[in-house]
């Protein structure tokens, strides 16, 4: 395969997710992490593949982009050398003002191509680096800009406080899902902004139809159906923090045990198709592959998914997400695997970060 015609032409000079948007949950339950396997990862900022290690596997997390494996090194390294209270202070999460001196005590751990991307960028490391991406920005417009001309400040606080699941449909339906909410939820949220502040627009090469309605659909399940009070995603997006709930990857028990692994988590550059072949045959248990299927076409999804097959173990798992563009294993090679629908259908109700469609679980036979 020409790596380069599979290359999305999008700009990978900086960090695009300063946290990975896919919730880990459902990886670990689909992916079943644990000691003696090993997993290939697409690294994004490395919150996910964190979560993985938790479990004892050897993770192998992949990324086009060096910014974002700079991020993903900051995070393995911060892990090694810092207790869960001081990571939380330097991440961005608790204050301090003292996030450039972790810095200097992490910095020599780091590579170089890591240590020159973040000694430039000292401005992000004081504000807290889970703030940096573009996707977070995007977030914060939102946040500033829009949420105002839709709720009061009291209004935001109860969709956030703890309700049963009647009380949260009656709360979106009486209180939340009024006609602003609709407007300018769907235009911020349309695919002329969203690449032009969110995501790169060549992400949305493949995407036919209307973004923003999807994505409202997905919106109003997660805000009624789930619990609120207990998803991070929501509480970034609304509030600009992860309080009160913690992503997987920083849950105390979780932590403890991936500063205990943390050389489980390997980093590598380079399209995952790659990796996964440099590694050889029988050489992954498990494939955590984000949604990158969205950015291929129809041709190349054959020819990357191709490649992941022939790394597989007996019995591999495959994991991934459509958003906006239907994805899953190409029909010439669908003997090969075997459609987990049932299972991938029941851990999507329990989605918390909102902005997928669909979660695609399949099995190597």
């Amino acid at each position: 395969m020409n790596k380069e015609n599979n290359r999305p032409p999008a700009d990978f000079s900086f960090v695009r997710y300063a946290n990975c948007w896919e919730d880990p949950a459902l990886l670990v339950k689909a992916l079943r992490p644990a000691r003696g396997k090993r997993l290939l990862s697409i690294a994004s900022a490395g919150d996910n593949s964190l979560s993985l290690v938790a479990s004892g596997a050897e993770v192998v997390a992949v990324d086009l982009n060096p910014a974002q494996l700079a991020c993903a090194e900051l995070r393995k390294e911060a892990i090694r050398a810092l207790d869960h209270a001081t990571y939380l202070q330097f991440a961005g999460i608790d204050a301090t003002s003292e996030r450039l001196d972790a810095y200097r005590s992490i910095r020599p751990a780091l590579g170089p191509a890591a240590q020159s991307y973040w000694d430039a960028r000292a401005d992000i490391l004081a504000a807290g680096f889970i703030h940096a991406g573009k996707f977070e920005r995007y977030f914060r417009l939102f946040r500033d800009w829009v949420l105002p001309l839709i709720h009061a400040p009291r209004t935001i606080h109860g969709l956030l406080e703890p309700k049963r699941l009647q009380a949260r449909r009656d709360f979106y339906r009486d209180t939340w899902d009024n006609r602003r909410w609709k407007l300018l939820f769907r235009v911020f949220f349309s695919r002329t902004m969203m690449g032009r502040l969110g995501r790169d627009p060549a992400f949305f090469n493949h995407v036919e139809g209307r973004v923003s309605s999807r994505i409202l659909q997905r919106a109003h399940y997660a805000l009624t159906e789930l619990d609120t009070s207990r998803n991070p995603y929501l509480s970034y997006i609304l509030t600009g923090n992860y309080k009160p709930e913690l992503p997987h990857y920083l849950q105390p028990e979780n932590y403890r045990a991936i500063r205990q692994q943390i050389d489980h988590l390997t980093l590598r550059q380079g399209t995952v198709d790659a990796i996964a072949e440099e590694y050889g045959p029988r050489s992954f248990d498990g494939y955590n592959l984000s949604d990158i299927f969205e950015y291929l076409s129809p041709e190349q999804c054959v020819d990357v998914y191709g490649r992941l097959l022939k790394s597989a173990r007996p019995a591999a798992r495959l994991a991934y997400w459509n958003m906006l563009v239907p994805r899953q294993c190409p029909s010439s090679l669908a003997s090969r695997i075997r459609p987990l629908e049932s299972e991938a259908q029941q851990l999507f109700l329990e989605d918390r970060a909102f902005f997928y469609s669909r979660f695609v679980l399949e099995e190597v036979k």
